[in-house]
């Protein structure tokens, strides 16, 4: 049976992603927070007040995170951790890539993880040692044996046009050296793809904890591994990061090692 934490979880991400998908396609107020490629629209407001007033409904002492409004303090040592909509780009001109995201950690480990797709009707659960599912089917990593025979996710950050620290060389280097390497824009729903065997292994170098919280967990839960990018434990709230099915795990990390410049 779902804790009631999880039951809440989902019907505010239904009810967010749902608003997400009726919107899709309209016309949009476009703003940017850190440069040309870091947007915002009004619905990743929206979404996300639907998502805090639905949880400081039922748990009014737990503390959220939220990627737009930030950090709200709590009395428990529960910590709500949201993405309103991840793939805001992607969702600005109207292309169906997008996910929202919500986890709950306790006590420093995230407990329970919801991120539902709306346009494909796909809600991927997971609680801390109780397994991951989509649409109630259990998830498991993908057997995958190799890097060569793997299909790999990333993301670019947002200050790509700036930064020299990017992983282009990476996703250069890990395209000759795996099957496929694809950049779909959402990585919430990469992590999800990884728990659900879709892909093998994502990666990725700057992410916000709602980026990453509920994904990984889905993760672990699914049988596979998450680190940081040397193969330590991740930090959520600075998490750097690779997942996998942790079959191809080492070869991830250590393709990282001699791609990255020193």
């Amino acid at each position: 049976m779902a804790s009631d934490e999880l039951r809440v979880a989902i019907d505010a991400a239904r009810r967010a992603g749902d608003l997400l998908r009726n919107a899709l396609g309209g016309p949009r107020s476009i703003a940017f927070k850190g440069g040309p490629t870091d947007l915002v629209t009004e619905m990743d407001g929206r979404a996300e007040g639907l998502i805090v007033d639905a949880l400081r409904h039922a748990f009014p002492d737990d503390a959220i995170l939220a990627e737009e409004r930030g950090s709200e303090p709590g009395r428990s040592r529960r910590r709500w951790i949201i993405d309103p909509l991840d793939g805001t780009t992607n969702y600005a001109h109207g292309m169906p890539v997008f996910g929202v995201s919500i986890a709950l950690e306790m006590g420093g480990r995230v407990a329970v993880g919801v991120v539902f797709d709306p346009c494909r009707d796909e809600l991927f659960t997971a609680e801390r040692g109780r397994g991951a599912f989509v649409n109630e089917r259990r998830l498991a990593v993908s057997e995958t044996p190799t890097l060569n025979l793997s299909l790999l996710a990333t993301g670019f950050p947002y200050n790509v046009r700036e930064t020299a620290e990017n992983n282009l060389l990476q996703y250069a280097t890990f395209a000759v050296r795996s099957q496929g390497v694809r950049r779909m824009g959402s990585a919430v729903t990469d992590l999800a793809y990884v728990a659900a065997g879709r892909y093998d292994g994502f990666w990725e170098l700057r992410l916000g904890p709602w980026d990453a919280a509920a994904g990984c967990l889905m993760v672990e839960e699914a049988g596979g591994r998450v680190t940081n990018l040397t193969g330590g434990a991740l930090d959520i709230d600075a998490p750097a990061l690779v997942a996998s099915n942790g079959r191809i795990h080492d070869e991830m990390l250590r393709t990282l090692r001699e791609s990255t410049p020193a």
